[in-house]
């Protein structure tokens, strides 16, 4: 028996990172998944090794009305319907505010913000219509503080601990319980963007952000990817049936204050 049996749940942002462990662990403990993503390669090959019977991939621009209506439609063609969601797609740019051009700015509030926006609209009459379930958001560690460089990122972040708290209030009627995972520093691309450039050292790269983390991280690492997706299936399933309009970070303690040693 896996704690998300029979339960159809959409994932954005699917393709690789923290959003492709979701997908396989949700899948291990029983649940069919569409996996949205714009990676159409790299998700469709997911997709496929999960198996057509437990993973459909779409693609999906997260900040796209249509794009939602058609993963809407697709999940329901393919599994009978839905009854779970997780908005893990968004993006990332470093930059100090005053230096922000507006287009970059609008670009990140468009992918983690409206995306997360349209996510839960989209699909919560879907979710009511199946009885009632879930919805997990990825907010951020800078959804509860500041960090330099990642206004933009911050800004949205905050945003979507505010989207999930209404959602929560709004849809605990529904039968449709709504909180946010909140990660620190993971291992994954977004976090190392460097491990994307074909022109870069991987290992020089990876040594940097490995040396910067210790640092930083009371733990001394930055967070791998199946932790935070744990913490998404905690939120997903009937172990935490009492929960909702909560963050719950997942940081090694960064935010728990400044570490002297």
């Amino acid at each position: 028996m896996g704690k998300l049996d029979g339960r159809v749940v959409v994932i954005t942002g699917a393709a690789r990172g923290q959003g492709e462990q979701e997908a396989r662990l949700f899948v291990a403990e029983g649940a069919r998944v569409v996996l949205g993503d714009v990676l159409d390669e790299q998700g469709q090959a997911l997709a496929d090794e999960l198996g057509g019977d437990a993973a459909r991939y779409v693609r999906m621009d997260v900040a796209s009305e249509d794009d939602w209506t058609a993963a809407a439609v697709a999940a329901k063609d393919a599994f009978g319907g839905i009854d779970g969601l997780v908005n893990n797609a968004g993006i990332l740019r470093f930059n100090e505010l005053a230096k922000t051009p507006l287009a970059e700015f609008q670009q990140v509030v468009q992918v983690n913000q409206v995306g997360c926006f349209l996510g839960i609209r989209t699909l919560a009459p879907e979710i009511a219509a199946a009885g009632g379930g879930t919805i997990v958001n990825t907010a951020s560690y800078t959804g509860l503080t500041g960090m330099a460089l990642v206004g933009a990122y911050a800004a949205s972040k905050h945003a979507v601990l505010g989207l999930t708290r209404v959602a929560a209030l709004e849809l605990a009627p529904r039968n449709i319980r709504v909180n946010a995972v909140c990660p620190g520093a993971v291992d994954t691309p977004m976090t190392n963007p460097a491990a994307l450039d074909p022109a870069a050292d991987p290992v020089a790269s990876q040594q940097a952000v490995d040396a910067l983390y210790r640092k930083l991280v009371p733990m001394g690492r930055a967070g791998r990817p199946e932790e935070v997706a744990a913490l998404a299936l905690f939120l997903s399933c009937a172990d935490s049936s009492y929960i909702t309009g909560q963050p719950f970070v997942v940081d090694g303690g960064w935010l728990a204050g400044v570490s002297l040693f």
